[in-house]
């Protein structure tokens, strides 16, 4: 006779909680991913909030004078910038069909280019799509400033609401791992606007010494794709070496050899002095988080994957450590 198996009553109903807390995670997915950028902003401004904060001020009035340093700085750049950027994009966007027939004399299949440039143009498209999105939405925007601003304010008070996940007597744990958890995330934020920063004006730099044209896109370009690691410069280097061929085929050439030029000096000078001690994430991880991000979520997973595989390295971490120690 075949075996009877039983199942508990507690087992049944732990197993039907747990679906339900899975059905609810998915239902409430984007109020996660807003709270998980807002931790990262957190984490990005806690430390200029603090040394504002030993001025004798207010802590509040401090995290409102780093948002009004932050939005006066983006609104000055994008006035400065914006005019050119503008003209220089749709210039460059009303002279694509010309670059694509252009590259027929140089023995190119200007079909195979275009369907590969299409491919290739969809992650930055997503991306400023998803930028355009996102600042657009003004109820989004403010909802990440006010859930920042209030993780700001009650950032010494972390450490206490985390008990109820270290319980009672872990005072000492739970700061280190808030600490901790802020030190990946902020250094991250902090590392990549500076690395993009630097792209960008390299790679401006450059284009304008040879004289390629819409070098003010094509570097913005190049800045924005630097948050997506080891992909994000050879998409953005397309543009602008097809931009180069509809010259000559040698400043195509010369055009390569810059992105290859700042690219070797990003992985051999700026990355090991920016990010490497900060992020210390093998490079195989990197892509692969890549990879998993893109497919669960597209640009905007690609870009949050690094910051969660931050997370869960602090949390297995701390894991790891505090069994090792309750063992000795």
């Amino acid at each position: 006779m075949p075996r009877k198996v039983e199942i508990s009553h507690r087992t049944i109903i732990f197993t039907v909680f747990f679906l339900i807390g899975l059905w609810l995670l998915f239902e409430i997915r984007q109020i996660i991913v807003a709270l998980f950028v807002s931790l990262i902003f957190m984490s990005a401004l806690n430390p200029a909030v603090d040394k504002i904060e030993k001025w004798h001020l207010p802590r509040w009035l401090a995290i409102l004078l780093i948002y009004l340093i932050f939005f006066g700085s983006v609104g000055t750049l994008l006035t400065v910038i914006i005019t050119p950027l503008v003209n220089q994009t749709a210039e460059f966007i009303s002279k694509t069909a010309v670059f694509l027939k252009q590259l027929g004399s140089f023995g190119i299949d200007p079909n195979i280019v275009a369907t590969q440039f299409t491919n290739l143009s969809a992650l930055p498209a997503n991306i400023l799509k998803l930028t355009i999105s996102f600042f657009s939405n003004l109820i989004a925007l403010l909802a990440l400033m006010v859930i920042t601003f209030y993780l700001l304010l009650e950032r010494k008070n972390l450490d206490r609401y985390l008990l109820i996940l270290f319980g009672e007597g872990k005072e000492k744990e739970a700061e280190q791992f808030v600490n901790k958890i802020e030190k990946r995330l902020g250094g991250w934020v902090r590392g990549e606007l500076s690395l993009m920063t630097i792209v960008g004006v390299l790679s401006f730099v450059g284009l304008r010494l040879l004289g390629i044209e819409f070098a003010l896109p094509l570097a913005i370009l190049a800045g924005l794709l630097e948050i997506i690691p080891n992909i994000g410069p050879i998409v953005s280097a397309i543009p602008a070496v097809l931009s180069g061929l509809t010259v000559s085929p040698l400043m195509g050439l010369a055009v390569a050899a810059l992105y290859f030029l700042i690219q070797q000096i990003e992985n051999s000078i700026i990355v090991p002095r920016v990010m490497q001690k900060v992020v210390g994430v093998n490079p195989l991880v990197t892509i692969l988080s890549l990879a998993i991000g893109f497919k669960l979520a597209g640009v905007a997973g690609a870009i949050l994957a690094i910051p969660v595989v931050l997370v869960i390295q602090v949390a297995t971490s701390e894991i790891f450590t505090s069994k090792r120690l309750q063992n000795l």
